[in-house]
């Protein structure tokens, strides 16, 4: 099929026209994108600062508050472990050595 000269022209006149609206678009979001690096730049660095330190400082209140907790409950499931083996000594040693045995085969492999 041979498509008419006015045609063809009419077809690449709208591919200029929607290449240079893309054109535009992507022009505009770059504009955005330096315009909010220069705001980015322009900040205080100590304001950054700051506000990382009292996050950090968060995080590090929480994980010590966790650790607490988790050696509160070590520190109760001990007594129950020891009473265990008290009770079961064979029991708890071939259960040692089998755990050896295990660990040991699996990083012999590694």
């Amino acid at each position: 099929m041979v498509v008419p000269a006015p045609h063809l022209e009419f077809l690449r006149c709208r591919q200029r026209e929607r290449a240079m609206v893309k054109l535009s678009e992507l022009s505009d979001e770059l504009h955005a994108l330096k315009s909010e690096l220069s705001h980015l730049m322009s900040a205080p660095a100590d304001g950054m600062f700051d506000a990382a330190k009292s996050r950090s400082d968060a995080l590090v209140e929480q994980i010590k508050d966790t650790l607490h907790e988790l050696g509160d409950t070590l520190s109760a499931e001990e007594e129950h472990v020891e009473k265990l083996i008290a009770e079961r000594p064979i029991a708890a040693l071939a259960s040692a050595f089998a755990l050896g045995v295990a660990i040991g085969f699996m990083l012999r492999r590694h």
